[in-house]
């Protein structure tokens, strides 16, 4: 049988880092805290990158690349930007046997390098809006790593945009916000909160930070996404600027926004079971499965089951399905049944000679797992049903999760008690020092204050002085 995974209630950590090695995701390397994706796991990555790069492009943003290194003294130019990123710096001091006149730092994130190219780029207001993404890979050094979720390099998106007014940056910044919140629910499945983060937890040197917020199985919220209206900030650290309609020189106003890796992380943790991953059939590399029975079958009657295999599997490409045939008649079909499920497949078709004699076949849902017998003259738009019910399914289930194991709490005792419950949603008088508190006594920190929760005044759970409204609190990835 294929390996068995450590069960997700003795040990949600070890479930998930079981899930990910044995499912062939990604495996550790030699370098510290970082990780190798392997090609199941990469599948996924690619999939996620064909659809973001549509919606992207779909909105006017084009694709560049800028380099991995950047000289030192840009960082040092936005002195909140530094000081944020300081501590997670990885700094190359000699390259061709010798030392470097000025140290280069891996970046990051591209923010100076990329203004530094912006700056002369940009001439008039006719140069914007400049509407940019790149698709990279980034390095902070990270001393608890997780796979996926938190890795010294990673690969993520980066989109970077230059606008002539404030206002034109928001909307931007809200736009791609919307984006993320889309892709996740539409695409990953995933329910998420949109809102705005606290001071304390936005972008090192952006004027606001906004987010999406995804609950896992184990009632962790996981920050999927963020978007950053960056103001003027790098804009004068850089002198990017431009003539106005005015005929004057102005900075530009300027956004940041990215996901990365740590969606495929989200999306095993949101969705996948004990018996392994599952994954959206709107990301999945392989929908299909079908797995020849051929048994005690005489070899006239299995040169027709696989015969009839490979011509069904014919028909569900045509229909736009990702589909394999596993013939290998060396493993039995519960070995098979078991490996696929481990890895994702969507969904199964099981055929052989009694299924041949009768015109049917049997079809599995990975997500739910029942038997169903198909016409197969009605199996490829049996097969397309069941994938857009399981995409439809596994979000309404993992959005009643997140909608049981989200609360009211009134008090800092109710806090605590619910501290490992899920989304508290917490009235906070919008100081740091208590933000700081909460965290340090109760291990809870500020997700997003959600758009979608309406705000009325009230007062903090800790310090019984006036809040604005509630927050989201959840223990975190």
């Amino acid at each position: 049988m294929a390996e068995k995974l450590a069960p997700r209630e003795k040990g949600f950590s070890e479930w998930y880092v079981d899930l990910v090695q044995k499912a062939k995701l990604a495996d550790y390397s030699d370098v510290k805290g970082c990780m190798v994706i392997r090609p199941n796991g990469y599948a996924i990555w690619e999939n996620m990158q064909r659809v973001l790069d549509k919606m992207f492009k779909d909105l006017g943003h084009k694709n560049a690349y800028f380099p991995l290194l950047i000289p030192e003294s840009y960082l040092k130019k936005e002195a909140e930007h530094v000081e944020g990123f300081n501590p997670q710096l990885a700094v190359v001091t000699h390259a061709g046997g010798a030392k470097l006149e000025e140290p280069y730092v891996i970046r990051p994130t591209s923010e100076t390098i990329i203004n530094r190219s912006f700056a002369k780029w940009i001439q008039s207001y006719r140069d914007l809006p400049l509407l940019i993404n790149q698709w990279a890979n980034v390095m902070r050094w990270e001393m608890r790593t997780r796979l996926f979720l938190r890795t010294t390099e990673f690969l993520w998106q980066e989109g970077h945009t230059c606008h002539e007014t404030e206002e034109d940056a928001e909307k931007e910044t809200l736009q791609m916000l919307e984006v993320y919140r889309k892709f996740a629910e539409d695409y990953m499945a995933m329910p998420v909160m949109t809102g705005r983060k606290t001071e304390s937890e936005k972008f090192a040197g952006a004027l606001r930070t906004y987010s999406i917020e995804a609950m896992m199985q184990d009632k962790k919220a996981l920050q999927a996404g963020t978007s950053h209206n960056l103001g003027q900030n790098f804009a004068k650290a850089f002198d990017t600027m431009f003539q106005g309609r005015d005929g004057k020189q102005h900075h530009v106003w300027q956004t940041s926004w990215g996901v990365s890796t740590r969606l495929i992380g989200g999306l095993i943790m949101t969705h996948s079971d004990d018996s392994g991953l599952i994954v959206p059939p709107r990301l999945a590399p392989t929908h299909v499965v079908i797995i020849p029975i051929a048994g005690k079958a005489t070899d006239a009657e299995k040169t027709q089951v696989l015969e009839k295999s490979h011509a069904l599997a014919a028909d569900l490409k045509k229909a736009g399905l990702s589909v394999v045939v596993d013939d290998d008649d060396t493993k039995s079909p519960g070995w098979k049944y078991s490996e696929h499920e481990l890895i994702g497949t969507c969904l199964r078709v099981e055929l052989g000679p009694k299924d041949l004699a009768k015109g049917s076949c049997v079809m599995v849902r990975r997500d739910v797992k029942q038997k169903e017998f198909i016409p197969l003259d009605q199996a490829v738009g049996k097969a397309q049903e069941m994938l857009e019910q399981m995409q439809t399914s596994l979000f309404e289930k993992a959005k009643s999760f997140q909608e049981a194991n989200t609360f009211e709490v009134n008090s800092y005792e109710e806090m605590k008690e619910k501290a490992d419950a899920g989304f508290l949603l917490a009235h906070w008088n919008g100081d740091a020092k208590v933000e700081a508190r909460i965290k340090e006594e109760t291990g809870l920190t500020t997700r997003n204050r959600p758009f979608a929760q309406k705000q009325e005044a009230g007062k903090c759970v800790v310090t019984g002085e006036p809040s604005p409204g509630r927050i989201v609190f959840s223990k975190a990835y």
